[in-house]
């Protein structure tokens, strides 16, 4: 008797392991709000990476989604051919995450719905759900691109604070800046040849408060 009731105890705890091991699986989370993605595996984070998800005109849908087919190497038929290696699709209208050579933009919204990854990082999502089994894994995607569209990307930072340093007439950080203006005193005039008693032929001389520089008359 006591034989029975342990093998009902085992086989009782068998299956409950068994559905543990079900349920444990790949999550993985886009943050439309911040462009980033999380993924992780029985609760434990395993990657942090940029993505890109859609542009204004192209939404990448919010939910939960299942994993419905994958290809290593995928072309895009409805946008001439464009590439889409290591593509996990995830909903029936061809939305997929998948690497993209558009590396510069990751961190913004640049796509035409999908969630874009560096091609790397495609790839090694890509084997991970792959030796997990796609009924092991979920997609949630939630989050807010629009909240994006005041916040000005890293290059227009950069080239912003370039053209004030510029405009400032200082170079920090090896930027290039523009020469600073000299500015000569009232009552003083400034002599271009070094002698305020000669002049060229043919050279039409400044006035003492003039601009600053000579003009060469016709056919000097």
């Amino acid at each position: 008797m006591r034989a029975a009731c342990l093998a009902v105890t085992l086989c009782v705890a068998g299956a409950t392991v068994g559905m543990g091991e079900a349920r444990a699986g790949i999550l993985i989370e886009v943050d439309k709000t911040t462009q980033r993605m999380t993924v992780t595996r029985d609760g434990r984070t395993l990657y942090d990476w940029p993505v890109s998800t859609g542009m204004a005109g192209y939404n990448t849908p919010r939910g939960t989604f299942s994993p419905s087919r994958m290809a290593a190497d995928y072309r895009s038929r409805e946008w001439d051919d464009a590439p889409m290696p290591h593509a996990i699709f995830f909903t029936g209208r061809g939305h997929a995450i998948h690497g993209s050579g558009h590396t510069g933009r990751l961190g913004t919204p640049a796509s035409h719905g999908c969630v874009r990854l560096a091609p790397g990082k495609a790839a090694t999502l890509f084997a991970l759900v792959k030796a997990e089994g796609m009924g092991n894994t979920r997609v949630v995607i939630g989050g807010d691109e629009t909240a994006l569209a005041g916040r000005a990307s890293p290059r227009r930072e950069a080239r912003a604070r370039r053209d004030r340093l510029e405009q400032d007439g200082f170079a920090q950080d090896g930027l290039a800046a523009e020469a600073p203006v000299v500015r000569v005193r009232r009552g003083r005039s400034v002599d271009p040849w070094g002698d305020a008693g000669w002049q060229p032929v043919g050279a039409a001389y400044p006035p003492a408060y003039g601009t600053g520089y000579y003009t060469v008359v016709p056919g000097y």
